[in-house]
């Protein structure tokens, strides 16, 4: 479950960002979009750690793709791109990675589980 303590910290750093690089007043839509997706992926991050709800984390790659998508369609066509943008591309791409990354990857395979509950065959 560490990937989703890392995606909560993700999220967290989505929610402050617009006020460490001083998003522009007339484009509120930035502001919104960030503080919207921070807290859509640490939502999905924290549905992870229930039973029920063990795989709400792929939702993520969803967010991710859409914060990718944002920054290149505000961004990437002005001769300066802003930190924003810079900050929410790689931040897409973070995200990505550590979504795909199974709840239980700390754990032993399931035939070394299994294998050392059970009697010793040798």
């Amino acid at each position: 479950m560490w990937s989703r303590v890392v995606e909560i910290m993700l999220g967290c750093w989505l929610l402050i960002s617009p006020f460490v690089f001083g998003y522009p007043a007339e484009n509120a839509s930035w502001w919104y979009w960030d503080m919207g997706s921070g807290t859509i992926v640490i939502l999905l991050a924290l549905l992870s750690w229930l039973p029920a709800t063990r795989r709400a984390h792929l939702g993520t790659v969803l967010v991710s793709l859409v914060l990718i998508g944002s920054a290149c369609a505000r961004g990437w066509s002005s001769p300066e791109i802003s930190a924003a943008v810079q900050n929410d591309a790689s931040l897409g791409l973070m995200l990505i990675m550590f979504a795909v990354i199974p709840c239980n990857a700390s754990a032993p395979p399931a035939g070394w589980r299994t294998r050392a509950a059970g009697p010793s065959g040798v």
